[in-house]
């Protein structure tokens, strides 16, 4: 294999930098030309690409977001848009694509595969939402974000005696109000896996209020119920002042911890790896703190498995 080509797409996370840092190194030291794609999908179809070399990637494995760029692109999933991309491709020789990106970004990777492009995935999210693996490239430094910022809310709401919903993303998997929740000391997590009752949030928060308790945290998903209109149901139950914090893309920036940097490291070299022996459409991923590599469409067709251990100690722990 001679070139390669590399691009991150969807939404960005912190420790994307990190691995593209890790395929262009690694590549150039096995003597391979390596493409830089910016903008994702949409730059590929388009031909924004450009040659890197061990220059393009110094002092950016502390940044967060990505230098190449990202974009979503609807062209791409009709099949004139990847017919397209597959001539760009072969206009720039490259034999080889490296996608960091989340489960669209995979999908995309997987049509490409099935052209007979050889594609390997790494998992480049905040949302740790893809079943194959562990952890995903930004998940960790995302959580850590949302801890300094529960550390921040719980000065104030303590000075004022209040209670605080801080909505955090994920859209369908609530790994990060999990983790977060856990972390953070939250008196209740809620997430899209598991029902909850509005009465215990309510008996928690008064219970916590007769003993003495200045503050209560409620971390909440994105995607399960409206935050403002449970902070006014709040009031109106126990009479406990409640606010909102939403803190959105707040969670993507910011640069990566030193476990993301690590992970996103391994992955980016592991990918080139796979691609030198030959490999196509494949996906890297991390399990029992080892790295793996499987077929796309087994990382596909998998199910997110949600930690109940986990959930069950924060609510043990929070009484």
């Amino acid at each position: 294999m001679k070139t390669i080509g590399v691009l991150t797409s969807g939404g960005d996370s912190p420790g994307m930098n990190a691995a593209i840092r890790a395929v262009v190194r690694s590549a150039i030291y096995n003597g391979i030309k390596v493409m830089g794609i910016e903008r994702g999908y949409n730059g590929l179809i388009n031909g924004k690409i450009k040659e890197m070399n061990l220059s393009s990637v110094g002092d950016i494995i502390h940044r967060g977001g990505t230098i190449l760029k990202t974009a979503r692109c609807e062209e791409f999933k009709t099949e004139d848009g990847r017919s397209k991309a597959l001539n760009v491709l072969e206009i720039f020789g490259i034999e080889g694509l490296v996608v960091i990106g989340g489960n669209g970004s995979f999908k995309g990777a997987q049509k490409l595969s099935h052209s007979g492009i050889k594609t390997i995935c790494l998992p480049g999210t905040i949302d740790n939402d893809l079943p194959y693996t562990d952890y995903t490239i930004g998940f960790d430094t995302a959580v850590n974000t949302v801890l300094h910022s529960v550390s921040n809310i719980r000065d104030t709401s303590a000075s004022h005696g209040r209670a605080s919903i801080i909505e955090v993303m994920g859209r369908y998997c609530g790994d990060i109000a999990l983790y977060a929740g856990l972390a953070g000391g939250a008196e209740s997590v809620i997430v899209p896996e598991e029902e909850y009752k509005k009465e215990d949030i309510f008996r928690k928060l008064i219970n916590g209020r007769n003993r003495g308790k200045m503050h209560s945290i409620i971390m909440l998903a994105e995607g399960i119920g409206n935050a403002f209109d449970l902070g006014k149901e709040i009031e109106e139950k126990t009479g406990i002042e409640t606010k909102v914090t939403v803190l959105g893309h707040i969670q993507r920036g910011g640069s990566p911890t030193a476990f993301d940097r690590i992970l996103a490291s391994k992955m980016g070299a592991k990918a080139i790896e796979l691609l030198i022996d030959g490999a196509s459409g494949r996906a890297v991923g991390m399990k029992n703190n080892s790295l793996i590599d499987l077929d796309i469409d087994e990382a596909l067709s998998q199910d997110k498995q949600f930690d109940k251990d986990m959930y069950k100690l924060t609510n043990i722990l929070s009484i």
